[in-house]
């Protein structure tokens, strides 16, 4: 009986040696996001052409603009390719961007 007990102490105590070197040199736990997040503000609108309703998104940390329209006749997503808002306000001051 004695030596079942030792035996079953000395199972236990190297299956704890071994979880506590495993976690010990194990994989790095996970990081964070490194780079920050955008920032969305999205604004319910109407489009001019057509009966169609559109959500506009304004990337805030990098100064972009994009809109989705739903076609509900054909079923379909239609997106509008970004707007750099930096250039758009600068060619409308009369600015040139930096780097022309």
């Amino acid at each position: 009986m004695r030596q079942r007990i030792l035996w079953a102490l000395v199972a236990l105590n190297v299956f704890l040696a071994v979880v506590f070197v495993a976690r010990a040199t194990g994989e790095k736990p996970a990081m964070g996001q490194v780079r920050r997040s955008a920032d969305y503000l999205m604004i319910p609108g109407e489009v001019t052409v057509g009966n169609m309703d559109a959500v506009y998104i304004l990337d805030m940390t990098n100064g972009e603009l994009g809109a989705i329209t739903y076609d509900d006749a054909n079923k379909v997503i239609d997106t509008m390719v970004p707007i750099n808002l930096a250039q758009v306000f600068n060619a409308g001051m009369g600015n040139r961007p930096r780097g022309r």
